[in-house]
Parts: structure tokens; sequence; C-alpha cells
């Protein structure tokens, strides 16, 4: 598989900025920004991302603003999948005034702080954006309700797989292994290991690419829908998907799982993003940084 997929990451990214700007240029509108840069606040890059969103904006979404304001002039913006305190201080040593995360920042999915308020984690977070008046916007909702996926277009740009892709969440991929799928897709996500079930010696074709966490009862009915060789996913319980496969073997059917890392398999639509700001405000300052995955394997 290594031999049909891009040579470099500097691959990986213009293929990305090929992607945004196709997905979400209209003719009737110009790619580059009607704003100085001396006049571009949170909320115009906000604004005019959402303005291309069906049916946008929402009244319930958790893409709200973390810290900072919607008026604050930006000096220049990062993309990432967590904003980690790592990610937070990078931004702030690049002169970075305006993070784009697409996952939680503080540990819950609606960003909840009223329980946190006494403890000293959240607290050195919290206090670092606003000492450091830094914005943050979760760009969660929105991105994944594009006309095409903005998540899934950036993974499966990174995983090298434009030329099979059909706009949804199954690939037919050329014939591999399950070890063979593994080792490039740790070669391309650039993660040491992933856990999975099944037969690393089974032949894989059809792949049912599934990023994130969509829950487990999703992953399998779409796995029963579908009927893949493998699901792809960023995680799920452990009593969820994977025992539903490792079931599925032990009854004869040759079906694999794989966990990649939440912020790996989905790390891919950040560098989209940042794709889309920089084909839009192209004098912007403008870094993708990845997260990682928290867990580590030892």
């Amino acid at each position: 598989m290594k031999n049909r997929s891009y040579n470099s990451r500097r691959e990986f990214l213009l293929k990305s900025a090929l992607w945004s700007g196709a997905t979400l240029t209209s003719s009737s509108m110009p790619i580059f920004s009607a704003f100085a840069n001396d006049d571009l606040t949170v909320g115009d890059i906000m604004d005019r991302f959402i303005q291309r969103i069906p049916h946008a904006p929402f009244a319930q979404t958790v893409d709200t603003l973390k810290s900072g304001t919607r008026d604050q002039k930006v000096t220049g913006v990062v993309t990432t999948m967590f904003a980690t305190v790592k990610v937070i201080q990078k931004s702030i040593e690049l002169g970075a005034n305006f993070i784009i995360a697409h996952e939680p920042t503080f540990y819950n999915h609606l960003d909840e702080t009223d329980w946190l308020e006494e403890d000293d984690v959240f607290k050195f977070k919290r206090d670092l954006l606003e000492q450091n008046q830094i914005a943050l916007w979760r760009n969660h909702d929105y991105i994944h309700s594009m006309k095409v996926d903005g998540i899934q277009i950036g993974v499966v740009n990174q995983l090298g797989w434009n030329d099979y892709y059909k706009q949804n969440a199954v690939l037919n991929i050329p014939k591999t292994t399950l070890k063979g799928l593994i080792d490039h897709m740790k070669d391309r996500l650039d993660v040491p290991a992933m856990r999975y079930v099944g037969d690393l010696n089974q032949p894989i074709e059809k792949v049912l690419l599934l990023p994130g966490a969509i829950g487990g009862r999703r992953q399998i009915e779409m796995a029963m829908k579908e009927n893949p060789d493998v699901i792809i996913v960023g995680e799920a319980p452990e009593w969820e998907t994977p025992e539903y496969v490792r079931n599925a073997n032990e009854m004869g059917k040759e079906i694999s799982y794989i966990a990649t890392g939440h912020s790996a398999s989905e790390e891919g639509g950040g560098a989209f993003m940042a794709d889309w700001i920089r084909k839009n405000y192209p004098e912007l300052p403008v870094h993708h940084l990845p997260s990682k995955n928290s867990l580590e394997i030892y």
C-alpha cells in the first residue's frame, strides 16, 4: 500500500489545500478575504466558515468560544484536535491568539466547568488562556456538517486514499492484509502502535472509515449495513465494537477492527481547517499543531 500513498507530509498538505479549496470555495465568492489583517476579528473567521455550512448557524451546538471574545483582533491562527497545554504554549510562542480546536477543552463534551472551579489543572489551563488573551473556538459540529465532512476529507487525504474516496465512509482500497493496513496507517498517521481485533493475515479491501468516537452502536449498525472487511475508528468502549468484532471472529466471520486513538483518527481534519484559512486569509499566519494521542503505549 505504501507505493500508492503520498511520499511526504508536504504532499499531504498540498493535497489538503486542494481539497479545502474545492469543497468550500464558491465560484460566486472570491477566495481572498475582504478584511485587512489589522481589522480581522475572531468573529469574522467564525462567521465566514459557518455561513458555508448547510442550515447553519445551529440553535444547539458545542461549537462555541471557550475563551476570548468574537471582537478580538486576530494575530495568527492555530488549528489542532485538542487544545492541550503544550498546544496553547506553542501558540503563544508563535504569536497566534486564535486557536481552533475540534474537541473539548475542559474534559467533557459540553465544556461545562462549574464542577471544575476549584481544580488546579482546570485553573492552570483557564488562566493560561485568559492571561495571554487567547480566543479558543471549538469547531466540531460545523466542520462535520459540511456537504462533505471536512474531517473525513482531511483524514482520507492524510491516508493517501483520495483515489478511492466516494465522499462517504466506505472505501475500496487495493488489496492488502490487516497487518499491511495497520503498517500503512501507523506510517501515515504517525502513530507508533494501534489496537486491533482480528487476524493479521486477513485480506482487506473494503474499509469502513469512522474517525473519532461516534459511539459503539452506530459503529456496529454501520458494520451490519456495509459488511466491511475492517472497521477503522478513533476509539470505542471495549465492551461495544471490539467485543462485537471478537464475537464475529469466534463464529467464523472475517471482519477486523482497528482503533487508531481519537486524536490521530481526526488530525487530518485540523490540517484541512488550516488550509481553508490559508486560502481565505492568505496574509494571516496559520499553523496546524497536531495534539497527538493522549494515551501512550509502553
